[in-house]
């Protein structure tokens, strides 16, 4: 039978005091439902959500916190005092820019928020005493990206053309500094963790595939494709952030695992941005596409996979969904709660199906 991700265990999280930066994003909101519905005693840090809707507000994440504070995390003396007041156990740190093209838009914000911002949430754990494991996330564009045919490891060169693939680069040096320097040696384990792009329910971001796709198709009109040959590996949300969940299980009982993790599909799961248009846009009665100049805009990479032997061999983490289940579960949740289905409930039964996704299938 296939390896696939072992599912949280809520009697490791039950009543863990967890820190979450970066709570009221895509990413981070999925990740605070999860951890309350493991029963987790969860303090939220982040900005205010950043789009208009968003699944912060829809799927009532604010509901099942300890706490939720509204911080920017570039605020040294903020981060630090939340931080002393909720004496975390497990700090999960998602808060970010996460955007490539408003990096370029942005850099000066961008380097502030993921750089610096990163130095502000280590820092307040030193001397922290009930702290014992920290997770960075930051992204597969970290890597030196050489547009080769081989799938990055995780002692590849660190890069990034980009301002946000830099400054997450740099964060990844920051969290080894850190950890080097102050955490292991008072006894926090701190690692990094570099995902895939992803998919899901609730994203509205701006410049994001499929979040680009449900607005256009949502209002009858035609979706751009800026670079349909762009190859990225792509994944459902609920994939890294089980892996998220399972590093930091791990970290608590054998500290010495800490370092950098990819978290991804197989390197061969990789997949073309026109082939997952393609699957999208069969959920869609109204699903027109266009394809422009892949010479248009900034530069992006053209082609990006993780090699993920790691992950599977000492955390025993691979993806339960295969893309075209990915997909189809993303597409029916947009259009549920277009419907007007509850957006807390359709996230609780993704998570629901995962779970029950035995070995050797998906």
């Amino acid at each position: 039978m296939n390896m696939v991700t072992p599912n949280p265990s809520p009697d490791f999280w039950r009543n863990k005091r967890v820190l979450l930066t970066g709570h009221s994003g895509f990413k981070g909101s999925w990740l605070a439902l999860w951890l309350t519905r493991l029963g987790a005693e969860v303090t939220g840090l982040a900005l205010q959500p950043a789009t208009q809707p968003n699944l912060f507000t829809l799927a009532r994440v604010a509901d099942g916190l300890h706490a939720s504070h509204w911080c920017d995390i570039r605020d040294a003396q903020a981060v630090a005092a939340i931080a002393q007041h909720t004496r975390p156990q497990i700090v999960l740190h998602l808060a970010a820019q996460a955007l490539v093209r408003t990096g370029y838009a942005e850099p000066l914000a961008t380097w502030a928020t993921n750089v610096q911002g990163t130095v502000h949430v280590l820092d307040a754990l030193r001397g922290q005493p009930d702290a014992r494991v920290a997770v960075v996330v930051t992204t597969d564009k970290v890597y030196r990206n050489r547009e080769w045919a081989y799938p990055y490891r995780e002692d590849d060169p660190l890069g990034g053309h980009d301002p946000y693939s830099a400054s997450k680069a740099a964060a990844e040096l920051v969290t080894a500094s850190y950890r080097d320097a102050f955490l292991a040696a008072q006894g926090l384990a701190a690692a990094s963790a570099r995902a895939g792009n992803v998919i899901g329910g609730g994203d509205w971001a701006e410049d994001r595939l499929i979040p680009d796709a449900v607005r256009a198709w949502e209002a009858k009109r035609e979706l751009v494709i800026r670079h349909p040959h762009a190859t990225r590996p792509w994944q459902h949300v609920i994939e890294p952030l089980a892996a998220y969940l399972c590093l930091a299980e791990r970290l608590w009982a054998e500290p010495g695992l800490a370092g950098a993790w990819n978290f991804g599909p197989l390197p061969h799961e990789a997949a073309r941005v026109g082939d997952v248009v393609k699957m999208a846009s069969s959920t869609y009665p109204s699903s027109a596409i266009s394809y422009h100049s892949e010479s248009e805009g900034p530069h992006e990479a053209g082609w990006l996979a993780l090699e993920t032997a790691r992950a599977r061999q000492a955390l025993g983490v691979a993806p339960r969904w295969h893309l075209a289940t990915a997909v189809a579960h993303t597409m029916a949740w947009y259009r549920a709660q277009a419907g007007g289905a509850d957006a807390r409930e359709l996230c609780l039964a993704d998570m629901t199906a995962w779970e029950a996704v035995v070995e050797g299938s998906s």
